[in-house]
């Protein structure tokens, strides 16, 4: 089909209605890829609860190990002020680890009531 116009031959297209469809399929398609990925992706919405959930959880296990540093603390207070005896607190850090040199020998007596 070509035709000409003045001193020039051009061709000539049939009128499609196929292009008027390309730019609104490449657009939902980048809208689909996009908006996947801003649910799914490293930083989307589903990896931001996973996040929070394990904040909190991190948050409550350093609650619990505060709580015990914190009662620790107060147990080695108690043992500061000069009143316990060297071998009386090797007796007891022995007594509550469990530890004992292999030459050594461990009588564990039951308080008088």
């Amino acid at each position: 089909m070509w035709k000409r116009q003045g001193p020039f031959w051009t061709r000539q297209h049939r009128n499609r209605k196929t292009g008027a469809l390309i730019v609104p399929a490449i657009t939902a398609v980048f809208l689909t890829y996009f908006g996947y990925h801003a649910y799914h992706g490293e930083f989307g919405i589903e990896s931001r609860h996973h996040l929070e959930a394990r904040a909190a959880k991190l948050q409550a296990e350093l609650d619990t190990v505060r709580e015990e540093r914190t009662h620790l603390e107060h147990r080695i207070k108690l043992l500061q002020d000069g009143t316990i005896e060297k071998d009386m607190l090797d007796e007891q850090a022995r007594k509550a680890l469990g530890f004992s040199h292999p030459d050594e020998v461990t009588i564990l007596r039951v308080p008088n009531q």
